[in-house]
């Protein structure tokens, strides 16, 4: 199975086979590829809809020229990972993870810094260190940490040196549960107007009021599901003797 960057003519074939229809897993078997490489191919460079190998190059020729850059004299050399971590496969994956949160819904940047920050051992850094991590501009971030703030997914601390760092927690996918749960409320209340509005009985209060009785059920169900779960998120793994991960 080939390695390394995708080529163009990779790419060419990738948009070949988005024109044709075919899902993301038979274009990968046709490069001789993991899925996940095509599906992070395609949805960083637009979707399926909008993807262009010729820009989709280009894109990731400057992606490469910037990561050259920050790096003194211009070398390949990437930055030392802790663990004896491999760092190109920790950059791999963090693009992949971004791609999986933008595919969500969550915008570009806003994911970036998510995925910066939940990567980190620490699960912190200063404005700064996510400019140099992510090489964005400060306002970027300052944008991406007030969204994530009001999505209760990230927190501000002040540390030792007095600097404001941004503190990604343990239960962040409980907040980001929550979160959506709750914001199907006014959904729900809206729906529910609309029976008056409409008059009780009639098709279109009928779809409204059903639509509103669903809604109502997933947010109660997903909020109770996630209270019940949220210790998973404090559990210490163990492993076992077979090596994977033992269940609490």
């Amino acid at each position: 199975m080939p390695g390394g960057r995708l080529t163009q003519q990779e790419r060419q074939q990738i948009a070949g086979g988005l024109a044709e229809g075919l899902p993301y897993a038979q274009i990968a078997r046709r490069l001789e590829r993991p899925t996940s490489t095509v599906t992070r191919e395609v949805m960083r460079n637009g979707g399926p809809a909008a993807y262009r190998a010729e820009l989709a190059h280009r894109a990731a020729e400057r992606r490469a020229r910037r990561r050259r850059q920050a790096v003194p004299g211009g070398g390949q050399h990437t930055p030392e990972q802790p663990h004896g971590r491999d760092a190109e496969a920790v950059r791999e994956y963090e693009e992949s993870l971004t791609t999986v949160f933008v595919a969500s819904g969550m915008p570009k940047m806003m994911s970036r810094v998510l995925v910066g920050l939940y990567t980190t051992d620490e699960g912190s850094l200063t404005a700064a260190e996510l400019v140099r991590r992510l090489m964005v501009s400060p306002a970027s971030v300052s944008k991406a940490i007030t969204f994530l703030e009001g999505q209760g997914m990230v927190r501000r601390e002040r540390d030792e040196r007095r600097r404001e760092r941004y503190v990604v927690d343990e239960d962040v996918w409980y907040q980001a549960m929550v979160a959506s749960a709750r914001s199907l409320t006014r959904v729900v209340e809206v729906s529910q107007q609309g029976v008056g509005v409409l008059g009780p009985g009639t098709p279109a209060a009928t779809r409204l009021e059903n639509a509103a009785r669903f809604l109502d059920f997933v947010q109660e169900s997903t909020l109770r599901a996630a209270e019940q779960a949220r210790a998973v998120l404090h559990t210490t793994p163990r492993t076992a003797s077979g090596g994977s991960a033992a269940r609490p």
